[in-house]
């Protein structure tokens, strides 16, 4: 069997019309929605950690990285990005490698610039990697520079500062001469993974990985995708603010949204090529296809813009997740378990009929699912720095490592995340907390306790303090 997983960075589970909608309207995902109607589809996954390398780390290795032990990472040639940001240890085997043995011939198609930078090594046992350069501060290229206006055009002057400047500076550098819409970069990671196919037909068994940074910001589209959802010519938005949005950042919201609804529908339609192009070489009937995210973004959700793990948030922690197996076998079936990144890694090497080569931390879950079990977890916990995020069926429990800074949704109310409920649900934080600390394996490393003691509360949170 081959199989061929394909992960779109910041897609946002609601997003992907299976799921429903955003909160700002529909988006158009024909493709998406056909696969998922050949698919199971998964209600309850998330990352196991975050942001973007911890959270690929997890899915090419099957091995958690909370709580982040060896991992306050300096790296030259990179920035501090999160606890976790950097390479995967060399004695923890990846998927490529044990596939690879195991006499799958595997590609890596990938325009993650992260995963390529100096002393990351993501592309570690693949038959071939391929990095497509330019997204984001890539540098790949250094000029020509952009003038005032240009910087005018695509960032509001009340977004500009050192950083953001330098940022879209670099980002529209690198677009400089894509005026097709075959030049961008989700048409071209998945044109890259098509010519892969073609060049590998004579293998018995494949393992392929595709790897899309878009939708990731910036929002940079075509304008006809953009004018799908938003046809004023306005000033352009393109990135987030990270932070609350202020009374007059508000009006350029509408803008952004439309961004990021066209950047959905372009990675939603060369998918939909992608697969056209498996048909087209009859391997539908001996290939699983797995669909995921990393995480998702806010775009205006609570006033927020950007990505963040404290206070930890749906749009951006819930994935989507849709299994495609050979032959569109149990398509539709849907299934609530609680499923997190490192089981997507297990779920591989089991279809696979491969032993993992060491310790492996997540498990196979497709069986149960089809069956349609509930699983073996009766909640996640999800990391992102100091602060981690565990979920049940009822709650939504998010603190810092040091029992501090507590914030307690319950998702049994209409509106769970309008206020925190921590201090009138003691008991229930302190049996969280013990979950957070038991899948740390009973406990965190004290550079990571620092961390969580010198950084602030978030608003709204419980006096409470959980840690004993």
């Amino acid at each position: 069997m081959n199989i061929i997983l394909v992960i779109f960075d910041s897609l946002r589970r609601d997003c992907v019309g299976v799921y429903g909608s955003p909160p700002w309207g529909r988006i158009y995902t024909p493709s998406f929605d056909a696969f998922a109607k050949e698919s199971v589809i998964f209600t309850k996954a998330f990352p196991e950690s975050l942001p973007t390398l911890p959270a690929r780390r997890a899915i090419y290795t099957g091995q958690r990285v909370y709580p982040f032990h060896n991992a306050d990472f300096r790296l030259k040639g990179d920035f501090v990005g999160a606890p976790g940001w950097g390479p995967i240890p060399e004695d923890q085997p990846t998927l490529a490698e044990m596939l690879t043995a195991a006499g799958f011939r595997s590609g890596l198609i990938s325009d993650v610039y992260h995963m390529f930078k100096p002393s990351k090594n993501f592309f570690r046992g693949f038959s071939q990697w391929t990095f497509l350069r330019g997204q984001e501060t890539d540098p790949a290229r250094s000029g020509p520079r952009l003038t005032q206006k240009e910087i005018d055009y695509w960032l509001p002057k009340e977004f500009q500062n050192k950083w953001t400047i330098e940022f879209v500076q670099q980002c529209i550098m690198n677009m400089h001469g894509r005026t097709r819409e075959e030049d961008y970069f989700a048409p071209r990671v998945l044109n890259e993974s098509m010519k892969w196919l073609d060049q590998n037909q004579d293998a018995d068994k494949i393992f392929l990985t595709v790897e899309s940074f878009d939708p990731h910001e910036p929002w940079l589209v075509p304008q006809h995708y953009r004018k799908m959802y938003r046809k004023e010519e306005e000033q352009e938005h393109v990135i987030s603010r990270y932070g609350e949005m202020k009374e007059a950042e508000k009006k350029y919201l509408p803008r952004l949204q439309a961004n990021v609804s066209g950047e959905v529908t372009m990675c939603d339609r060369w998918f939909g090529y992608f697969m056209e192009k498996l048909k087209k070489l009859n391997m539908l009937d001996n290939t699983m296809v797995i669909l995921t995210s990393d995480h998702g973004h806010s775009i205006g959700d609570r006033n927020f813009t950007g990505k963040r793990g404290y206070p930890s948030a749906p749009e951006v922690y819930e994935i989507p997740l849709l299994i495609r197996m050979p032959g569109a076998v149990n398509a539709g079936k849907k299934s609530d378990m609680f499923v997190q990144h490192t089981d997507i890694s297990a779920c591989i090497l089991d279809s696979a009929g491969v032993q993992p080569a060491g310790k492996i931390d997540g498990r196979p879950f497709l069986q149960d699912a089809v069956e349609g079990d509930r699983g073996r977890r009766d909640h996640v916990t999800v990391a992102w720095g100091s602060t981690p995020t565990v979920i049940t069926d009822r709650w939504w429990f998010n603190c810092k490592v040091n029992g501090k800074g507590i914030l307690l949704y319950d998702l049994a109310t209409k509106d769970p995340f309008a206020k925190s409920v921590a201090a009138e649900n003691a008991q229930v934080c302190k049996e969280l907390f013990a979950l957070a600390k038991e899948d740390a394996g009973n406990g965190f490393p004290e550079w990571l306790v620092g961390l969580a003691d010198k950084e602030a509360d978030a608003p709204g949170c419980s006096d409470l303090v959980v840690r004993e």
